[in-house]
């Protein structure tokens, strides 16, 4: 069984992989065997990963990217795929959340969180599917949200944004399924990471953890079985599905 989660000649994009999730998830593949391309805004966090994974044995490339920049996105895959060869699965994890009432959510608050979350992911999904039809295999991976499915307040643009990735996630897995490409995601709740444990150490943070009916908030490692799940072969039947990982968030 454990052959089912090995990597060992796939190729991956990580986008968002300078810090959190985006980051975990690229050192967990590249732990199972996979060569990984880390993509980012910041670039010199990036590199310095790309380095300790080189270190440790694996492939490794980063390269700096803007999601919404649409030439920049079709650059930064044709780089990847230059430096480590045609890649095998995306995890689509770049996102940013701004914190206000909705009715204090700006015009240019609503652009940054949907351009980046759901029309980034767009693009780099459209851009790496291209070459997976091409290649008649290709696993992708959508990083939504429990947020998608249910809310909470001053959110707003980010449930959107997650709402929207989960319908693109089941629209683009029955158009591609016959091309050999698979498309999942997957549903955090509640992770705890260096942005927001602050938060959930405080006191608002303790009352919202006491809410959830595993009276904890999540580890990014916690994500690592889903993510294998998806990334892998294990998951070879499923396509357009949603693994969430919340904590029982979604049962509350």
């Amino acid at each position: 069984m454990a052959d089912l989660f090995d990597l060992t000649g796939r190729v991956a994009l990580v986008t968002g992989a300078s810090q959190g999730l985006g980051k975990r998830f690229a050192q967990v593949l590249a732990a199972r065997g996979a060569s990984v391309c880390l993509a980012a805004r910041q670039s010199d966090k990036i590199a310095g990963l790309a380095a300790d994974v080189r270190a440790s044995g694996g492939r490794s490339h980063a390269i700096a990217l803007d999601v919404t920049d649409a030439s920049a996105v079709s650059r930064a895959i044709a780089d990847c795929e230059a430096a480590l060869g045609p890649l095998d699965i995306l995890v689509n994890n770049a996102g940013v959340a701004i914190s206000k009432p909705f009715l204090e959510q700006g015009d240019e608050d609503w652009d940054k969180v949907v351009g980046t979350n759901l029309r980034g992911a767009f693009l780099v999904a459209r851009e790496v599917a291209r070459r997976m039809v091409e290649r008649g295999h290709g696993n992708i991976v959508n990083v939504a949200s429990v947020l998608g499915v249910d809310v909470v307040g001053s959110l707003s643009p980010y449930s959107a944004s997650k709402g929207g990735l989960l319908q693109l996630t089941r629209a683009m897995a029955h158009e591609l399924a016959r091309s050999g490409v698979r498309v999942n995601a997957i549903a955090p709740g509640y992770i705890e990471t260096d942005i927001n444990r602050s938060f959930f150490q405080s006191e608002a943070g303790q009352r919202l953890e006491k809410t959830l009916p595993v009276r904890r908030i999540g580890q990014p490692e916690e994500l690592d079985g889903a993510l294998l799940l998806l990334a892998s072969d294990a998951s070879r039947y499923m396509t357009g599905s949603t693994v969430t990982v919340d904590g029982g968030f979604l049962v509350r």
